[in-house]
């Protein structure tokens, strides 16, 4: 089974049970306060569809099923989904039930109080999915941390950290006066929003004041080399046993000394060389690309002293050689939980992840973060290459809550853009008239679709050209 197939089934699995629930909150409200609700589908079904229980096959073989009020049907655009509630202006543009008496099972006959519910059950209900899931993957799974204090040799800065303060060997301890426990990818945003930061150093706490202009979380994770690594010394972990390097006579435990002159003391120093050596390449003639990929090369084994080398880079510019990594050199430790404790870490964790996307959000309008948008192409990137239930449920949880957030965002055309309606509505006591909801729904599927359009460009650029 191809890749790109293994991930687009991922992503669709992903997306039919995050639809059918987000959907399903709406439906699960509008039940409960006894409204109508005229069609349930999944995925949008313009000009056909794919199943309905109101076709004439169906409805011959499930004639009880058939005769319930609500359709149940599956688009042909997988796109998202929609539930079809009575006496409300939504993707269906029906104005012509609007235009109708209003009747006591309708949306529009409603309470505010109540229209509010049944707008914002499909955000309640992805989140809660996101909670229940993260909650059951710390019963069965738990958590696999990196306490930030058991790298003990500290990490590596590039010069623009070292700009703020940061030395190399230095280990981030607290934030703002707020202690950091784990080293993962959250550490950046910390950063960002950063007016003091505490290391320890040389055994020390030393704390000091980040300069009010300082790089935001999207200048952090895009730089090369990158903010700060982990310090992993310049130890091979494994040979390949056809590359450069073994034959080299570069063996597993070897420490790399220097390369082309340079020294290098981790791993960092050599990626940063290699870089510097891999922008040459791409820029230069392929006469000239093979002296490039010489190397002189000095390491020392294990036990033995040191040696310089000349040695061949392959087409890709490596020398056959795995490097050891922060993980096997530092100890982790993993987090179990019992029936009872797997319920508040997960909702911890779960709030933590909201949190953390509502804070990004703010870099959507700006350029970089506005070229960062994707499309279905980008989310289905993210899942692997092989089916890892695991990670499936991990990113099934993430992509939830971004859902709700998106959802819940104040434009006609969301569930936000409704239940701004109703605010209005509550605080003028009327409705907005059917021509100002009916123009609202218009503009905003109109910036919908432009945004899709602008996410779906930008995978194009990112994967294609």
């Amino acid at each position: 089974m191809s890749l790109i197939l293994i991930k687009a089934l991922q992503l669709l699995l992903c997306l039919s049970l995050l639809v059918v629930l987000h959907e399903g909150g709406h439906f699960l409200f509008s039940k409960l306060f006894k409204v109508r609700v005229e069609k349930f589908y999944m995925f949008f079904n313009p000009k056909f569809h794919l199943f309905s229980t109101k076709d004439k096959w169906f409805a011959k073989r499930f004639p009880k099923i058939a005769a319930n009020e609500t359709e149940y049907g599956i688009g042909w655009i997988p796109l998202g989904g929609y539930v079809k509630i009575a006496g409300m202006i939504d993707e269906s543009m029906d104005k012509e039930q609007m235009k109708q008496p209003a009747k006591p099972d309708e949306f529009r006959s409603q309470p505010v109080w109540k229209r509010f519910f049944i707008m914002v059950g499909g955000v309640l209900m992805n989140l809660i999915t996101a909670l229940v899931i993260y909650s059951c993957i710390m019963l069965f799974s738990g958590r696999e941390v990196m306490p930030i204090t058991n790298i003990t040799e500290g990490f590596v800065y590039n010069s623009e950290a070292k700009k703020l303060g940061f030395q190399d060997g230095d280990i981030p301890v607290a934030v703002n006066g707020e202690r950091i426990q784990y080293y993962d990818a959250t550490i950046l945003r910390a950063f960002s929003d950063a007016e003091t930061i505490t290391v320890k150093r040389a055994g020390n706490d030393v704390t000091f004041q980040v300069p009010s202009e300082h790089p935001d979380l999207l200048d952090m994770s895009e730089m090369t080399p990158a903010f700060l690594t982990p310090y992993v010394p310049a130890v091979v972990d494994s040979v390949l046993p056809d590359g450069a390097a073994a034959k080299a006579g570069v063996m597993k435990g070897a420490r790399l000394l220097a390369v082309d002159g340079n020294a290098v003391d981790s791993w960092r120093d050599f990626d940063s060389l290699m870089v510097r050596k891999g922008d040459k390449l791409a820029t230069c003639s392929k006469a000239d690309s093979l002296a490039l990929r010489q190397m002189t090369l000095v390491f020392a084994n294990v036990n033995a002293a040191p040696d310089t080398v000349q040695l061949q880079l392959n087409e890709d510019y490596m020398m056959g050689i795995d490097k050891q990594s922060y993980t096997s050199l530092y100890k982790t430790e993993h987090l179990s939980y019992n029936v009872l404790s797997c319920i508040p870490a997960g909702c911890q964790y779960g709030w933590e992840t909201l949190k953390g996307y509502v804070h990004d959000l703010q870099y959507v309008v700006k350029p970089k973060g506005a070229k960062s948008v994707g499309s279905f192409i980008t989310i289905g990137s993210i899942f692997p290459d092989s089916w890892d239930w695991l990670r499936f449920w991990q990113l099934t949880a993430l992509i939830s809550i971004i859902l709700a957030v998106m959802n819940i965002l104040p434009i006609p055309g969301l569930d936000g853009g409704h239940v701004m309606f109703l605010l209005i509505e509550a605080i003028t006591r009327r409705p907005l008239s059917l021509r100002a909801q009916t123009i609202a729904e218009y503009v905003g599927m109109v910036l919908l679709f432009a945004l899709m359009a602008w996410a779906f460009w930008n995978d194009i650029v990112r994967f294609i050209l």
